[in-house]
């Protein structure tokens, strides 16, 4: 697993402090290969930083990938964060809800994955087409803090990164094996199935035990 420090897309969230973007709106878009699927750490995983962990990948090109674990969470909640950003959080359900772990990488910064809407606008997004929207910029938690920000949404400090050609070689050496679902099936792992069956349940749409591939290559 790569932990280059690979810059994430525009200006980031940080866990102390946040940056936001004086610009328009920046929404890139990336779809290529692997991204907008899930990735599951195979059984035989010996990195605890993603055993049994389910990635969200919402970049891969030849240059290399990017994705959100999404079933780590973290003893942080969104009260403790919000009040470290000198933000006021005061919806009650949102106030004990975890930040996740996205990944060993730039662990200071925040990133938000949420399912896209025409009527979010941010000012540095990045929307999978078909996919989900992560985003990086101080906006988003202003708008949840607002009670006008998305609906279903996860906060996470970190994400995880690959180099050129490097996630396609932990597949074939059966680290990774990828699971293309549609974007609500996605969502409903992500906001509304608890982070500890998120790996099951991900793994059922498989249709077979990935145990029994622990002498054989992955797929993609």
């Amino acid at each position: 697993m790569s932990t280059a420090k690979k810059a994430p897309v525009g200006e980031s969230l940080k866990s102390t402090q946040i940056q936001t973007s004086s610009t328009g709106s920046s929404i890139s878009y990336s779809a290529d290969h692997l991204a907008n699927q899930f990735l599951i750490a195979m059984p035989g995983m010996v990195d605890e930083n993603f055993a049994g962990a389910v990635i969200y990948l919402f970049e891969h090109t030849d240059k290399g990938a990017m994705g959100l674990v999404v079933n780590r969470p973290t003893e942080v909640d969104l009260a403790t964060l919000f009040d470290k950003i000198e933000l006021k959080l005061e919806i009650a359900p949102l106030l004990g809800q975890p930040v996740y772990f996205g990944g060993p990488v730039q662990v200071e910064r925040g990133f938000v994955l949420h399912e896209p809407s025409p009527e979010y606008s941010y000012s540095s997004s990045l929307a999978v087409p078909g996919g989900l929207t992560m985003t990086t910029s101080k906006d988003v938690l202003e708008a949840v803090a607002n009670g006008q920000g998305p609906k279903h949404f996860q906060m996470t400090l970190g994400y995880s990164g690959w180099s050129a050609g490097q996630l396609e070689e932990e597949i074939a050496l059966n680290g990774w094996i990828n699971v293309p679902l549609s974007c609500d099936e996605m969502a409903e792992i992500i906001f509304n199935t608890p982070a500890s069956q998120r790996y099951e349940r991900t793994m059922s749409h498989l249709g077979f035990d990935p145990s029994h591939l622990s002498g054989e290559a992955g797929h993609a």
